[in-house]
């Protein structure tokens, strides 16, 4: 499993911050780990006493009480309340998750188990259907809200008609070797005869079955510029106006799913986690900003990992996003998968499991 743990954006405090961790004895990385262990496991800060109980090295709650000043120093964990415990910064998860945490692998029953729950989602009826299937099976494996990206281009075309709706619109239907159908309006050059949209049909379908809509635009391309003696200058407008409607744009061709979100509910402790939460209910349905997110995780090999306001769409509400990419059947990264939740993720558990149903999503669509 490759992990890439950098974030989105360097963090300004990160080379200094370095700097000291060097500096971190066994005894300060130890009542560290405690604490961010504590707070992943109930989201309560921890005091000085109880981490005294659970370090390995006999310490007074007076000398842990010196080493968490200087953690807190440092950045890596502060006081939410006067009086109260210690809980990590984002800064603090980060270097954990970086430098502390053990990623440990799936066990062979973990695997079996998630490959029989997304064993079914190979069946759905489209890939649409069998994504949303995956999603609805990860959130409950790490009780967390699942996404998805996709390209609606992905899917593979079987075949396409043109159906004239005025004289100069007609309507392209375009339907995918998973039962798909997708209709899009474009606009006809005036004088367009119906042999024409027939010769363009014809033309279309013999290059375009078993390509994606990307291959199939590079393909038609091609055979355009080998084929405009023989096909009648109507018919080659027909193909073109079909060609740069198919472009379409960003906002066309991704798609982003998001299951789960009730999970995103459970074990609130306060208001606070309540305005959280609703925060980032709000995130999730500005689309736009969690599209551009995770489409910067496509780019990258491996499972990436966001923390708080490394990612400024969830500065708010404090949430971390943990992705991987999976592939079609050509080994070409086609989208993303993973979950978003509160920063107190298990991410020793999400992560290898994410990894592990990218995996088996690209198994699913042939990759």
């Amino acid at each position: 499993m490759e992990v890439n743990l950098a974030g989105s954006d360097p963090n300004a405090h990160l080379s200094t911050l370095h700097a000291g961790l060097a500096e971190l004895n066994e005894r300060s990385r130890d009542i560290f780990r405690q604490i961010v262990e504590s707070y992943l496991a109930t989201g309560e800060p921890v005091g000085s006493r109880n981490v005294s109980r659970l370090i390995t090295l006999p310490l007074s709650p007076a000398s842990v009480r010196n080493v968490m000043s200087d953690l807190e120093q440092l950045g890596l964990i502060y006081a939410p309340h006067t009086s109260a415990g210690r809980l990590p910064t984002e800064l603090g998860l980060r270097f954990f998750v970086d430098a502390l945490m053990q990623v440990g692998d799936l066990t062979e029953d973990e695997r079996q188990s998630i490959q029989t729950q997304l064993a079914s989602v190979g069946r759905a009826q489209s890939v649409e259907a069998a994504l949303s299937e995956a999603m609805t099976r990860l959130s409950g494996l790490t009780r967390a809200a699942a996404v998805v990206l996709t390209a609606k281009s992905n899917v593979r075309l079987k075949h396409i008609e043109f159906v004239r709706l005025e004289p100069e619109r007609a309507l392209a239907v375009l339907v995918a070797e998973d039962g798909q159908i997708e209709n899009r309006v474009l606009p006809l050059p005036p004088g367009v005869p119906m042999s024409a949209l027939t010769e363009a049909s014809n033309f279309l379908n013999a290059r375009i079955r078993g390509r994606t809509l990307a291959e199939a635009r590079a393909e038609l391309e091609q055979a355009m510029a080998a084929s405009r003696h023989e096909l009648d200058q109507l018919t080659q407008k027909v193909i073109s106006a079909g060609l740069a409607s198919w472009s379409g744009g960003e906002s066309d061709d991704r798609q982003l799913i998001v299951r789960g979100h009730a999970n995103l509910l459970d074990d609130l402790h306060a208001m606070e986690d309540l305005e959280r939460v609703r925060l980032l209910f709000d995130d999730l349905e500005a689309k736009r900003g969690v599209i551009d997110l995770l489409g910067r995780a496509e780019r990258a090999e491996g499972v990436r990992i966001f923390i708080g306001s490394e990612n400024k769409l969830f500065s708010l509400s404090g949430s971390s996003t943990i992705v991987a990419p999976y592939r079609d059947n050509a080994g070409h990264i086609v989208g993303v998968l993973g979950v978003i939740g509160p920063t107190r993720l298990n991410y020793a558990r999400v992560i290898p499991t994410v990894d592990y149903a990218a995996r088996i999503v690209s198994q699913m669509l042939g990759g």
